[in-house]
């Protein structure tokens, strides 16, 4: 999958220390890219922005 253009920005339950930070690219149509912010030129994971948000809704009621 091809992510170019892909606006990155860190969750927002990353820790502030520079530690173990996911980033998720949201602004491209029919995808949401995740990657670890530490290995930026490393894989990422795609996902159906259906796919994501059950995800994020699951992960807010844990």
């Amino acid at each position: 999958m091809e992510l170019t253009g892909a606006i990155w920005r860190k969750s927002t339950r990353s820790s502030g220390n520079g530690g173990n930070c996911v980033e998720v690219a949201d602004n491209l149509p029919g995808v949401v890219g995740v990657r670890d912010s530490k290995d930026r030129q490393g894989p990422a994971l795609t996902f159906r922005p259906s796919s994501w948000a059950a995800f994020v809704a699951y992960a807010k009621r844990a």
